[in-house]
């Protein structure tokens, strides 16, 4: 399977041929065994055609999702180059509008570079094989390139470490001159959550994770209640990529995961905790280090097809919208989670660039409030209980009703601020 993708040509529409004229014929006229470098079976020649139509003008975008659900998923990589800007709702551009596009080297330096450098000097460690040190080192120069234009053309994002595990998947499916563009898709669209200023976003993913686990299986969710769910912050957070160590494996994952909502990736997550079962009742709930450890690293081998096929199982079971302890309504409405709930398809790089505004304004809002109430809290005894709490209840009232950002006109503000700085004397 090639990975150079410099100068590729996304390949047209084919039209199926009828295997009774033509046996041997494949995509484009070539034999089976020439599409991608490999031999199709008669199964996988056909539903490449299926998936190939499914991204024709307009897109299918209930055949496409089947199809990438189902075994094998988009089986090659120069079908992915076609299906994943579909999922993430662009169309490809040009080879010639992509090297045309904006120079993104004379825009500002983003804060994170220095990070990004330290990260791509540890990338491409299991995949691809059988390539020299100079190759190697050529496609970390892609590879930091790729995500510091992303990074520079989007300022407001935070980098992430891990975010190069799933840059570098991309770069090796879609090429250097179309990876910047998807990223750019993945990152405002998909994974914003992850690229906020602080990991608390983040981590409303991870919370959902009891909530499944009790749907399903109640015993071992009290099993596992000593033992925070941060053991999949690693897996989640990298969508897999960090984890995997077969390429073939995790851009098969990437067409599961690109197909469906953010949430799916929990309920994947989910999904391989509940298949530990057995292992995981073996060590006594009241060693919760051991547990966490064990959890943070993924089984192996995968049965990635087994997984899909439970995770999918699972979310129609049990769906975010009806887990238990309101877990779902904790969850920010501007989340990413939320947002690629319904279709995703007509969001657009200005709608993620909105989303990621109004969650750094809820945060400094909450951020706010939590400064405020503990600041109080604090200072309980001086400040006298019944004013104490009516200004609590005014200031919650005011940030959950209008924003931090109009506190000034109340007077609030500079109360809230002046209350954060009060030092017991």
């Amino acid at each position: 399977m090639a990975h150079d993708t410099d100068g590729q040509t996304v390949p047209s529409l084919p039209a199926l041929p009828n295997p009774c004229e033509n046996e041997a014929a494949g995509l484009n006229g070539r034999p089976y065994d020439e599409w991608g470098g490999r031999h199709l079976t008669r199964p996988e020649w056909v539903k490449v055609n299926d998936i190939l139509a499914a991204c024709n003008d307009p897109v299918d975008w209930g055949a496409l999702t089947k199809l990438a659900t189902s075994s094998g998923g988009f089986l090659d990589d120069e079908v992915r180059q076609v299906a994943w800007p579909c999922l993430l709702g662009y169309k490809m551009r040009s080879l010639a509008e992509a090297h045309h596009a904006h120079a993104w080297h004379d825009l500002p330096r983003h804060k994170d570079e220095d990070q990004v450098e330290l990260d791509v000097n540890r990338s491409f460690i299991y995949y691809p094989k059988n390539e020299s040190e100079d190759q190697l080192d050529r496609r970390k120069q892609d590879l930091s390139a790729v995500i510091t234009q992303v990074l520079r053309e989007n300022p407001d994002l935070c980098y992430f470490q891990g975010f190069h595990d799933i840059v570098q998947v991309f770069l090796l499916v879609l090429g250097v001159p179309h990876a910047a563009e998807a990223i750019a898709h993945l990152s405002l669209l998909r994974i914003r959550d992850f690229m906020l200023p602080t990991m608390n976003p983040s981590l409303a993913h991870l919370r959902l994770i009891p909530s499944i686990l009790y749907s399903v299986d109640p015993k071992l969710c009290q099993h596992l209640s000593q033992t925070q769910p941060f053991f999949a912050l690693a897996a989640t957070l990298t969508l897999y990529a960090h984890d995997i160590q077969e390429y073939g494996d995790i851009s098969r994952l990437f067409d599961f995961l690109l197909a469906h909502g953010a949430v799916i990736s929990v309920y994947f997550f989910a999904v391989i905790v509940l298949s530990r079962r057995e292992e995981l009742f073996e060590i006594p709930d009241d060693e919760p280090e051991m547990l966490h450890s064990v959890l943070s690293k993924l089984p192996k081998p995968l049965d990635l097809e087994a997984l899909i096929s439970s995770t999918m199982k699972l979310v129609t079971d049990h769906p975010p919208e009806k887990l238990p302890f309101r877990a779902w309504s904790r969850i920010s409405c501007f989340s990413v989670l939320k947002t690629t709930r319904g279709p995703v398809h007509g969001q657009t790089l200005q709608d993620g660039h909105e989303l990621l505004v109004h969650q750094m304004l809820q945060m400094r809002r909450d951020e706010l409030r939590q400064r405020a109430v503990s600041a109080l809290w604090k200072h309980r005894r001086t400040a006298g209980s019944v004013g104490v709490a009516v200004f609590v209840g005014v200031l919650s009232f005011w940030l959950r009703r209008f924003g931090w950002h109009w506190l000034p006109i109340m007077g609030l503000k500079r109360t809230a601020e002046y209350l954060g700085l009060l030092r017991v004397r």
